[in-house]
């Protein structure tokens, strides 16, 4: 029988993926898909990253930090911690508070920020990279345009620190976080804010969620 300090060691990553408001997500994305809809892609982005993370082998939990309700409803039939948004500060007011969340519960909990706008994530992929940040403090993994972050963690006891939006890379790096160096984890580093990063995502192959509502818009 595995004890639960074992069960601990296979899979101990809580994740906080953070999601604003489906009105005002995704506003780059506009001008490739429509206004209508953006909101529902990125749900459906949402919803596969989620889904993703919670088949991922090395993830515990996953918290996803917003207030909306549809959104909340739909992850957390998924089977996600729901945590509002109560700090209304931002990407990373809502990161800090995700994670505080999570060590109210999980004081010693090993953390990673993901971003909720990953529609392509393999789990096998993100298993990889939560194999290597579990090595360092505080790492993290840059973007597909390398200027951005995708993914942020911080070991137990370790704050998380979170630095998001425009080139975050540089400021993670200048936090004192590791940069994870990884061949082949493409679909965690592929983030999408325009119909370029949409169109490359799809050419990864995205989520069921994603697919099926790029067909009905199509179709």
């Amino acid at each position: 029988m595995t004890s639960h300090a074992e069960h601990d060691t296979e899979n101990d990553w809580s994740l906080v993926v953070p999601l604003k408001p489906l009105a005002r997500a995704k506003s780059r994305l506009a001008p490739a898909v429509g206004g209508a809809l953006r909101g529902r892609l990125a749900l459906a982005f949402a919803e596969d990253t989620v889904a993703a993370a919670l088949s991922c082998a090395a993830v515990r939990d996953v918290a996803v930090v917003t207030d909306d309700p549809a959104a909340a409803a739909a992850l957390g039939a998924l089977g996600a911690r729901i945590v509002p948004d109560l700090p209304g500060a931002g990407l990373n007011g809502a990161l800090s508070h995700g994670a505080r969340a999570v060590r109210a519960l999980r004081p010693a909990a090993r953390i990673a920020a993901l971003n909720a706008d990953l529609p392509a994530v393999r789990p096998a992929e993100l298993a990889r990279v939560l194999a290597v940040a579990r090595q360092f403090p505080r790492a993290f993994l840059a973007d597909a345009a390398e200027i951005g972050t995708t993914f942020l963690s911080a070991a137990p006891g370790v704050e998380l620190e979170p630095a998001f939006g425009g080139p975050s890379r540089r400021r993670h790096l200048s936090s004192g976080a590791v940069e994870i160096h990884l061949p082949d984890v493409d679909s965690v580093r592929r983030d999408v804010d325009t119909g370029d990063d949409l169109a490359a995502a799809m050419a990864l192959g995205v989520g069921p969620r994603t697919a099926a509502r790029w067909v009905r818009a199509a179709g």
